[in-house]
């Protein structure tokens, strides 16, 4: 993590009231950035606030359905009136729909479902791409605007072609795919932001014990939260379009 002081900052995270979403927004708290937390009702962003709070964390929460326009606009409306900015977008929020993570595959690339494929892309594609150009005059308005992508090494192309890859046998088409389109969204958005203080690029969380990556994941939700983490804190000479995990590059 960078040693940058970071109080003052701004933080959104989608997703952020359980799970890796909620460890990520801890973690930036305890930087000393605020974090806003994503969360489909009132009764689930208050228990995250409030879990943060009795940490001794500061963080705020928005009612926020990331497949929903509208709260896309009321997003961006609470930022620009409170604070004019925002420093930090973390695109964490998204669905699985093919069974339990790294244990079986419900379908496969011949069998898998138009609405599975359809709200997949949906929730983990198309709408964190809306937000992100919904909110990008405010990161812009940051001084040191991130944009973090939540993706897998299962979007990563180059490993499913090699039978040596840990994720070869992986047949998880339509989250795999939505993870392939989020980073090529990253490289193109990368290359719009190259002369501007806003660094985008895609996070590998890891195979993390949440309620989306099953009990047989190896990592803990604390290390898995870490990636994004040290993607939203970026120094100025950081990364710009990049996938990672951990610090390390993954091959797209």
């Amino acid at each position: 993590m960078s040693t940058v002081n970071h109080q003052g900052k701004v933080a959104f995270v989608t997703g952020g009231n359980r799970g890796i979403g909620l460890e990520t927004a801890r973690q930036l708290a305890r930087a000393g950035v605020l974090p806003v937390i994503g969360a489909r009702s009132e009764a689930s962003g208050e228990a995250a606030v409030g879990q943060l709070r009795d940490e001794e964390l500061t963080a705020d929460y928005l009612i926020f359905d990331v497949t929903n326009p509208a709260d896309h606009q009321r997003a961006y409306d609470h930022f620009h009136a409170s604070v004019g900015r925002l420093d930090i977008l973390i695109n964490n929020a998204g669905v699985y729909l093919e069974g339990e993570t790294g244990v079986k595959d419900l379908y496969d690339a011949a069998s898998v479902p138009e609405e599975v494929l359809r709200d997949t892309l949906e929730a983990n594609f198309f709408a964190p791409v809306l937000l992100t150009q919904k909110l990008l005059p405010l990161l812009k308005a940051s001084a040191a605007g991130r944009i973090v992508n939540l993706s897998s090494i299962l979007g990563s192309l180059t490993l499913h072609r090699d039978p040596a890859s840990p994720i070869y046998g992986a047949n998880s088409v339509a989250y795999d795919t939505s993870k392939t389109a989020i980073n090529a969204y990253t490289v193109h958005l990368a290359k719009v932001l190259q002369q501007s203080r806003v660094k985008v690029n895609a996070a590998h969380p890891g195979w993390v014990q949440t309620s989306m990556g099953g009990s047989s994941a190896p990592m803990s939700v604390d290390d898995g939260a870490k990636t994004s983490v040290q993607l939203a804190l970026l120094p100025e000479g950081g990364p710009n379009g990049g996938f990672f995990h951990l610090g390390e590059a993954l091959p797209w």
